[in-house]
């Protein structure tokens, strides 16, 4: 099992810096389900849902752009930190979000966006997050409501980086482009063939 230990420490400061109350309603979890900025809405809409940021991870580049990270070539998967208060919503409720709003059985990315960058994974920052993926993971599987093998990988949170500002939420500063881009992507429309139609907020 690979090792999680530099975010895993990263985080530790982060919470010696924090009173014991701060430390304990903020965490962070990591998701990576194609367009980081299709991914934002569901996460924002989230009761306890402090924060998300698009950003990129799992590469080998320090400091990547958008241009390096689209071209396939880093390493980086498109992805989303959230930052939220454990108090109020569970790691297990991000999970079941997540899943609902992307196509595990696609290897080669998602929607209309493919290449590596948009591979779907979660990034586990700790070995609780870890388990609780693989055990989501693991009971989505086995309970017939997809046509097909889940293919989204569960890997050790690295270093994350934010994207650039244009990309931070997009869908609300450019509320036209964005939905055009998803609804041409064919996003909703598989989401719906491979779920249903989507709860009513």
């Amino acid at each position: 099992m690979k090792k999680l230990a530099p975010l895993a420490t990263l985080l530790t400061l982060l919470a010696l810096t924090l009173s014991p109350a701060q430390a304990q309603t903020r965490a962070v979890a990591i998701f990576a389900g194609g367009c980081f900025w299709c991914m934002e809405p569901p996460f924002d809409k989230l009761d306890g849902v402090l924060a998300t940021t698009p950003g990129y991870i799992g590469g080998t580049k320090a400091d990547p752009t958008y241009e390096q990270v689209t071209s396939g070539r880093t390493g980086h998967y498109e992805a989303l930190q959230v930052e939220y208060d454990p108090t109020r919503v569970s790691y297990q409720r991000l999970l079941d979000v997540f899943w609902r709003n992307i196509d595990p059985l696609d290897a080669t990315g998602q929607f209309c966006d493919k290449g590596p960058q948009y591979r779907s994974a979660i990034f586990a920052v700790d070995d609780a997050q870890r388990a609780a993926a693989e055990a989501s993971k693991a009971t989505l599987d086995k309970s017939g409501k997809l046509p097909g093998r889940i293919v989204t990988e569960i890997l050790p949170a690295a270093k994350f980086y934010p994207a650039e500002a244009y990309h931070q939420d997009y869908y609300r500063k450019n509320p036209a482009a964005y939905t055009y881009y998803r609804w041409g992507c064919g996003r909703d429309k598989r989401l719906e063939r491979l779920w249903g139609p989507p709860p009513k907020s």
